[in-house]
């Protein structure tokens, strides 16, 4: 795979770039059940102002830059998109110095192998890119780190694309406790687990479903179940149980210190080589939103980065499994 890390303060050349470059694939993917299964956009831009108003110029700027065509802008709003089934495992350390670390298991053909740094509307964001606006995890300048498992639930709902949800939290909110009413408050279209850690040492996890209220837990670990495993075959498929009680037991009874426990990610039940059914690790992200730095990890790679000496670059790694 082809990473890349590119840097661009306001919307301008690069994003337009970068969309010109992977909209083909993103509207095959976003018209397969038809251009009639999606939203028009009036109800697209009517839904992002309703739940996500802070953040619609800068939806209208990305639409602009986009070429301003009717199925790109309601592509870009997220709203009821195609659903998508993903792994994931995620798990807050709370020792001296807190960090956010995640596997992302998910398939490589339809990832955007970007990390994006951005300086939006004020507030410098940086993660990992999906939908091109949208994360899939991330941080912003105030310590706000931020990350998403799916549910494990079948349910789809009118709602947005958890993504955007991540980048609109990134770019309004600052505490955990902010984070946590957000989550609370914006419609989903499917079920996922979002967990937040921020500069204060606070975090917390929302249990985030279309068909009923979100659950906002004190939870520092998250994988592919809600309360209750509800989708079995799923659940058994990616381990999602045996991953949570793994996790549980490094942060309670062993009591792991950080650089094993970030090590603990690259290795089985928790790293996954199941490319072939559209689930293997794609990659272990580690955010220390004090210290304003994130790694992206594979096996015997890290690839550090700092919000404030972002560097641009790019990486070919080769994943243990992947096509």
């Amino acid at each position: 795979m082809h990473w890349r890390a590119l840097s661009e303060n306001l919307p301008g050349p690069k994003w337009a770039g970068l969309f010109a470059e992977y909209w083909p694939d993103y509207r095959r993917w976003w018209l397969k059940e038809g251009d009639s299964a999606r939203p028009s956009y009036l109800e697209s831009k009517r839904a992002l102002k309703e739940h996500m108003p802070e953040i619609v110029p800068l939806y209208d700027d990305l639409c602009d830059l986009a070429g301003g065509g009717d199925q790109a802008a309601r592509f870009l709003s997220f709203y009821c998109p195609p659903p998508y089934l993903s792994g994931c495992s995620q798990a807050i350390w709370t020792g001296e110095e807190p960090v956010l670390v995640r596997n992302y298991d998910y398939n490589p053909n339809a990832f955007d192998s970007l990390i994006l740094h951005t300086g939006w509307q004020g507030r410098r964001v940086m993660g990992t890119s999906d939908g091109l606006w949208g994360m899939v995890d991330g941080m912003n300048d105030a310590g706000l780190a931020i990350s998403l498992t799916f549910g494990g639930r079948r349910v789809v709902g009118t709602g947005f694309g958890v993504p955007l949800i991540l980048r609109y939290v990134l770019q309004t909110c600052a505490t955990a406790e902010e984070a946590g009413a957000v989550l609370a408050r914006v419609p989903t279209h499917m079920s996922y687990n979002v967990t937040v850690l921020d500069a204060k040492r606070h975090y917390l996890t929302a249990m985030m479903a279309p068909d009923r209220p979100a659950v906002i837990t004190h939870a520092a670990v998250a994988t592919n179940h809600q309360e209750n495993v509800e989708w079995v075959s799923h659940a058994r498929f990616t381990a999602t149980v045996e991953r949570e009680r793994f996790l549980l037991q490094r942060l309670t009874l062993h009591r792991d210190p950080e650089d094993k426990f970030i090590g603990a990610f690259l290795r089985p039940p928790l790293y996954s080589t199941a490319f072939d059914a559209g689930f293997g690790t794609l990659y272990t992200a580690v955010y220390r939103p004090r210290l304003q730095q994130m790694e992206v990890r594979w096996p015997g790679t890290i690839w550090p980065l700092e919000m404030d000496a972002f560097q641009e670059g790019g990486r070919r790694v080769q994943i243990p499994g992947a096509a």
